[in-house]
């Protein structure tokens, strides 16, 4: 360690195991249409980083609509699925198996995704802010679910 701000930083940051069934889905999370799975790192980081599980709840109807985040940190790791987002004025496929790293201040919307989407979230800070932006562009219309 070299300075106090490392000592401060070490100091906020714990160990942390989450298992399975340690935590659960739950709604209430930014989207009412996703479900999401708290991994406890916002706890162990001291509110450094958040890790949370993020999956398909409702067809998609309206979409996240356009926003941005204010996060020094985000990337999105497709677990199962997919997803169709716009960023700027770019359609962008992300399935099973992609990473995607959103540049802090881009301007999204994801506005289709799969029964089955699931992804992995990691955003720094925890507390980040998200905000409604102007839409650039047309957005495509999201593919229906079969039920």
């Amino acid at each position: 360690m070299n300075t106090v701000a490392d000592a401060s930083v070490l100091a906020q940051n714990t160990f942390s195991h989450v298992s399975e069934g340690d935590t659960p889905y739950e709604t209430g999370g930014l989207r009412d249409f996703f479900l999401y799975r708290d991994l406890g790192i916002a706890a162990a980081t001291g509110g450094q980083v958040v890790a949370q599980l993020v999956k398909a709840n409702m067809a998609p109807e309206t979409g996240t609509g356009w926003h941005r985040h204010e996060a020094n940190f985000h990337i999105v790791i497709m677990l199962k699925g997919w997803a169709r987002f716009m960023y700027d004025t770019e359609v962008t496929l992300v399935k099973a198996g992609d990473c995607v790293h959103q540049r802090p201040g881009i301007v999204h919307f994801l506005f289709d995704y799969s029964p089955d989407m699931e992804y992995l979230e990691i955003v720094s800070p925890a507390d980040f802010k998200t905000i409604d932006m102007p839409a650039p562009c047309e957005v495509p219309a999201p593919t229906p679910w079969n039920n």
